[in-house]
């Protein structure tokens, strides 16, 4: 039984049809998801996709995290760790509405980047089986505010209990300043805790070796995967 997959559409998000083709290519059930739905007993996994949500007023993602479908979200997440994956602006409403740690802030140069770069797995996880430690993926950003931040005394806490995900690495897997594109502390690229997880980098459009690289194929089918297991043992 394959899982059914929901993809949230806010006023501005401009990458939820091209998350919701990525994955039908990967022969998942799809749902088209308006931020007022407060109903999600419907889908085993919600996707919040890039985007400009509201236009960037205020903070990226500020907005947004105050929707309805974010109430529901976090009833959902709470109450039966229904797995959530945010792309991009998807990862700063995230964190706007608390459902994962830190903070998106602007890039340190000021600049808006879209452009490829590698990122590696640092951490395992349930949801994302087959995607060992040390994996590394090319995938592109597209981002003004993508410059992860967490405070000092917490840094080590996200690694030791593993909500640390992915860093942004050179093309030798090894990590560096100048393969940091924003300024994100530790070179932090994605981020999870409970069922929730997040990245900055766009999956959806590293799906064809034409596109650049097939990358995301990998991440997204191996989400995909973490979250029809977990459906097949709820049922």
């Amino acid at each position: 039984m394959s899982a059914r997959i929901g993809v949230v559409t806010f006023p501005g998000s401009n990458c939820d049809h091209d998350t919701l083709w990525a994955l039908e290519q990967l022969g998942v059930e799809t749902t088209a998801m308006w931020y007022r739905a407060e109903d999600l007993d419907h889908v085993d996994g919600v996707v919040l996709p890039g985007g400009f949500s509201y236009g960037d007023y205020l903070r990226s993602g500020a907005l947004a995290a105050q929707a309805p479908v974010l109430t529901a979200l976090q009833a959902a997440v709470e109450t039966r760790s229904l797995p959530v994956l945010g792309i991009c602006n998807g990862f700063q409403i995230l964190t706007e509405a608390g459902l994962l740690p830190g903070a998106l802030r602007p890039n340190r140069h000021g600049e808006f980047r879209c452009d490829w770069h590698t990122v590696r797995v640092v951490e395992e996880s349930r949801w994302f089986p087959g995607l060992a430690v040390g994996k590394a993926l090319r995938l592109p950003i597209a981002h003004a505010e993508g410059s992860y931040y967490v405070p000092n005394g917490q840094l080590g806490a996200l690694f030791q209990n593993g909500e640390a995900w992915l860093q942004y690495v050179d093309d030798a897997g090894r990590l560096s300043p100048m393969a940091n594109p924003n300024g994100s502390v530790a070179n932090l690229a994605g981020v999870q805790r409970g069922s929730v997880a997040a990245l900055m980098p766009h999956p959806e459009r590293a799906m064809e070796v034409f596109l650049g690289s097939d990358d995301g194929r990998q991440l997204l089918g191996a989400w995909v995967q973490g979250v029809s297991q977990e459906a097949i043992h709820a049922r």
